[in-house]
């Protein structure tokens, strides 16, 4: 994925977008996910929400690659 993105004039790499989205994703899952109890499951709910967000931003960036950006 080398794609980049142009705006006036500068360039924007697609990682940085996908890790943008990724963030907030993982917060509005984290807001979830706390509002429904789920972190008195977790051992360290700062590792699973940093866990969280390579796993989404790895879910964005092969759903972006598969359809061929």
């Amino acid at each position: 994925m080398t794609a980049e993105l142009s705006l006036y004039g500068l360039y924007i790499p697609t990682l940085l977008l996908l890790a943008i989205v990724a963030l907030i994703c993982t917060r509005v899952l984290g807001r979830f996910l706390m509002r429904i109890g789920f972190y008195r499951l977790v051992w360290h709910p700062a590792l699973f929400e940093f866990a969280l967000f390579f796993i989404l931003l790895g879910g964005f960036s092969m759903l972006l690659t598969s359809r061929g950006y």
